[in-house]
């Protein structure tokens, strides 16, 4: 390569050099950069370090100098912090829609944003746990496809599958077209919610979706899930089961207060009953699980109305009493 060619990218191996190699523990000198340049073919003067590095600094970049005795150059604040760098690490290892293989590659190139310092800790503590992760390879890509489809505002077409005690995938009778409107999370896994045909408002687990295509046909206009009524169809679909949605009052003991503010968020209006009691109505998605949720609790927690709901509860409780006798 020209000399020329070389001096140009001087700025950018400089940068880089610095990112990858530097903080307030490991400053970098003057000579260090001058002999990782020659190695790159690029020869320099001292004089010519300060002028990049002042050039470095006026485009943004912050380049600190401590001075004294092994002092030296070092990169101040980054695109991420190392704490940011460790929650979005841990957000990616605990993420059941991603593969196991999907992840550690993420994970790889979020410790690619740090120094070569602080990457070697973060390897050092990173896992994969052994909970279960999805087997859908393709997962990353459907969601680029539904969000690519949602912000067109076009349907998509789909082929969708259950799992086999085989282990194998059962695809359905035939392809899935709906109208996507948003993608979200619940018990660890991503769901589209969208409208079908078939179906009327409904909700797909994105890992069980394969071949996406995006269509030339528009959505079907779906009042239901534009807006602020998609989040609160999402917070009525408890744990992503359906169900008849119905306005529910609850009595649960006050040492539940903390499951019960994380479940269902800090607007939710707690009524005192009692010393060791409290109330509150929470519009949820009556589904077996958002029964069995309430019966885990055991004396804990009790369904005041709906009657209809309570008895439910009962009879799915005695149903689980029967099936253990």
């Amino acid at each position: 390569m020209p000399k020329s060619d070389n001096q140009k990218l001087k700025l950018l191996y400089i940068r880089d050099y610095l990112e990858r190699n530097s903080d307030e523990d490991h400053p970098v000198g003057a000579q260090e950069l001058i002999t990782m340049l020659a190695n790159r073919g690029i020869e320099c003067e001292r004089k010519s370090i300060y002028s990049d590095i002042r050039a470095l600094q006026d485009f943004g970049i912050d380049i600190l100098n401590r001075r004294g005795k092994n002092g030296g150059y070092y990169i101040g604040s980054r695109n991420f912090e190392l704490p940011e760098l460790k929650l979005l690490i841990d957000a990616v290892q605990s993420s059941r829609f991603l593969t196991e293989k999907k992840s550690r590659e993420l994970i790889a190139k979020l410790c690619r944003e740090c120094n070569r310092y602080d990457e070697r800790l973060m390897h050092r503590d990173v896992v994969i746990d052994r909970r279960v992760k999805s087997m859908n390879e393709t997962i990353y890509y459907n969601v680029d496809a539904i969000q690519d489809a949602i912000s067109a505002g076009v349907q998509i077409t789909f082929r969708y599958f259950d799992w086999g005690i085989d282990g194998k995938r059962k695809y359905r009778d035939k392809p899935y077209q709906a109208s996507p409107y948003g993608l979200c999370q619940d018990n660890e896994n991503c769901y589209l919610l969208a409208h079908s045909p078939r179906h009327g408002v409904t909700h797909y687990r994105v890992d069980r979706m394969t071949d996406i295509q995006l269509t030339e046909e528009k959505r079907v206009p779906c009042p239901e899930l534009t807006g602020a009524r998609l989040v609160e169809h999402a917070n009525q679909l408890f744990q992503m089961y359906s169900g008849e949605t119905a306005s529910v009052k609850l009595r649960f003991h006050r040492s539940l207060t903390n499951v019960v503010i994380d479940r269902f968020g800090h607007d939710l209006m707690l009524i005192p009953d009692g010393e060791e009691h409290f109330t509150f109505v929470v519009d949820v998605a009556v589904s077996p699980i958002f029964l069995s949720w309430v019966i885990g609790f055991g004396e804990k927690a009790k369904i005041v109305f709906p009657t209809h709901v309570a008895d439910r509860c009962r009879e799915l409780a005695q149903i689980a009493v029967d099936q253990h006798t």
